[in-house]
């Protein structure tokens, strides 16, 4: 076993966990009557949110350059692109409610009915969040290939 797989696949689990524990976190907090230091502390976890889907994505990168399978698994696997469109498709959710979490920053108050809004959009992003994890398990057991 190569260490370097070992240590990317252990890093990408445990970033894509901690993805979904502050996606999960953010949803809880995105609610009616959001304001002063929870809105606060929305904006700190999608500042997170972001950082840690980049890293990821490049921790993610790396696994397919330097893993023992080799991108040449990857590229050919279906589920492996399945994967990738699913988390380009919770990145394409996230724009909203973070544009939203900014700009409630700003004016220092959240209008309940883009909380509303907001909240849908959050719940899309776990949506696809839950095909990356199907996606994710079916490549490990050669489906795709």
């Amino acid at each position: 076993m190569d260490i370097v797989d070992l240590l990317l696949a252990i890093l990408h689990h445990f970033l894509v966990f901690t993805l979904a524990g502050l996606l999960a976190v953010e949803l809880v907090l995105v609610r009616p009557g959001l304001s002063g230091p929870h809105l606060a502390l929305v904006g700190r976890i999608d500042g997170a949110y972001g950082g840690v889907a980049m890293a990821v994505i490049v921790v993610g990168i790396c696994r397919v350059i330097f893993g023992l399978k080799g991108w040449e698994y990857y590229v050919s696997n279906h589920a492996f692109w399945g994967k990738m469109v699913a988390f380009v498709i919770v990145g394409l959710l996230s724009i909203r409610p973070t544009m939203r979490i900014l700009a409630w920053r700003r004016s220092g108050s959240a209008p309940e009915d883009e909380v509303k809004k907001v909240r849908s959009w959050i719940k899309g992003e776990v949506l696809f969040l839950a095909f990356v994890l199907i996606f994710a398990a079916a490549m490990a057991r050669g489906i795709g290939a």
